[in-house]
């Protein structure tokens, strides 16, 4: 068995305040990383993800306990050292002016370079194998200025890797990238770990792309406490619940999202299955309705048969409407909105008057 890439021993996070007690952020947690894999740190906003990814980037010294890489206690290695073990690619966006893509990617040369920056064939070769790995070859000679959002990112990760570091950290990489963009990033990343025996650790708000594309996921809760391990392993021990509990929105265990609390919603039973089915259930949740499986006749019905004239028939007291689209229901159900429908609660008190 190998040796772990990075291994936080009781690690707590946090701010130094003078001669009064240190303000602790994250509270004190251990774990190891292997090499080679994917790690999130995800949160509620405030909750440390950047304070804990500064410390372990030795940006900021922990408040208590040791990080080590490869061994080595990262807060006593020379800032030259670090820079040939790690990679960081912080949020914030930096005025880079006229800088092509290939001289921002040299940059990452550094480390490797003497003092005047001269670059060997050596180091044009990880560069160029830099673009090429996060498909930016194209971009080499473009002004960074006149790219998009995407394409600047990819840069940034080349530049990152250009350093031949065992481990890359990014805080919030997706940030300023429109959907498609960091479902991209998040591949793109994922592959490179894959691919390259690195450890990519980084924090996201995306919990949908962490759940499905991270090997470990850090959770941190409000309180600043850690829970570590597989996505699915914390879904199923309610960790998600925990970290982000509110009175409005809650965990959704079967599709693994958040969705806006049902108690006191209007009921309604959707029948009928398929991809219509699952976005009809999203509409009718938006609006405000809980999707029943099964409910008294006074509830209101909705049925989907893709074949039909009118796929969505719509039921409301004995009264039917056919309608061709989501958005034709939705004007239907509004319209009979006028008079209350029963709640939640009372859609099951029938059904347990019934079913006795």
């Amino acid at each position: 068995m190998t040796d772990p890439l990075i291994h936080l021993h009781d690690v707590s996070a946090g701010y130094f305040q003078g001669r009064r007690p240190p303000l602790v952020v994250v509270q004190p947690f251990s774990v190891t990383l292997d090499a080679g894999k994917l790690v999130c740190v995800i949160g509620p906003n405030g909750a440390g993800k950047s304070t804990l990814l500064r410390t372990i980037a030795g940006m900021q010294n922990p408040v208590g306990g040791r990080v080590d890489l490869r061994g080595r206690d990262i807060h006593r290695m020379s800032a030259a050292e670090r820079a040939r073990q790690l990679s960081v690619v912080l949020t914030q966006r930096t005025e880079i002016g006229l800088f092509t893509g290939y001289a921002l990617v040299a940059m990452g040369r550094q480390p490797y370079t003497s003092w005047h920056g001269h670059l060997s064939e050596q180091d044009h070769a990880v560069i160029r194998e830099s673009l090429a790995q996060v498909g930016a070859l194209p971009l080499a000679g473009r002004p960074i200025n006149a790219m998009s959002d995407g394409e600047r990112q990819k840069i940034m990760i080349a530049r990152a890797l250009a350093q031949e570091p065992d481990l890359m950290i990014l805080d919030e990489p997706t940030a300023f990238l429109d959907l498609p963009r960091r479902v991209e990033v998040m591949l793109l990343l994922r592959g490179l770990a894959r691919r390259t025996g690195r450890t990519v650790l980084l924090s996201t708000h995306d919990l949908d792309l962490a759940l499905r594309n991270a090997d470990h996921l850090w959770l941190i809760d409000d309180r600043g406490t850690v829970t570590a391990g597989l996505p699915e392993d914390l879904v199923l021990q309610g960790a998600f619940e925990t970290a982000f509990a509110s009175a409005n929105v809650e965990f959704d265990l079967e599709s693994g999202a958040f969705k806006t609390n049902g108690m006191g919603k209007r009921p309604i039973v959707l029948q009928g299955e398929g991809i219509a089915s699952v976005w009809t259930r999203r509409a009718l949740e938006r609006e405000g309705y809980a999707v029943v499986d099964q409910a008294p006749d006074d509830i209101p019905h909705v049925t989907l048969s893709p074949d039909a004239e009118h796929p969505w028939t719509l039921v409301v007291s004995g009264e039917s409407h056919g309608t061709d689209s989501i958005g034709a229901l939705m004007d239907a159900l509004g319209g009979m909105s006028a008079s209350p429908f029963p709640t939640k609660r009372h859609v099951q008190d029938g059904i347990d008057r019934r079913d006795g």
